[in-house]
């Protein structure tokens, strides 16, 4: 089974909302979870490729990220 949930704020960082975090731990309880895998930064901009801009394109919305390796934060010559 894939189960799939996405949390936004337009008010503040959702990596740092109680209640948000609650609703997280939440969903990860009512599925059964048993690995959870986390990283230790922002890995890219929360639009998706072929859904909020075309596939093989820069997002539009996120310059920050275009020509950037997503893991290591730097740019792509």
């Amino acid at each position: 089974m894939v189960a799939l949930k996405r949390w936004y704020s337009e008010e503040r960082d959702v990596r740092f909302d109680d209640s948000i975090n609650l609703q997280i731990l939440g969903f990860i309880r009512a599925h059964n979870v048993l690995t959870v895998g986390v990283t230790d930064r922002i890995i890219g901009c929360p639009h998706e490729e072929g859904i909020d801009y075309p596939m093989g394109k820069s997002c539009p919305k996120c310059p920050f990220w275009a020509n950037r390796n997503r893991w290591t934060g730097e740019l792509i010559q």
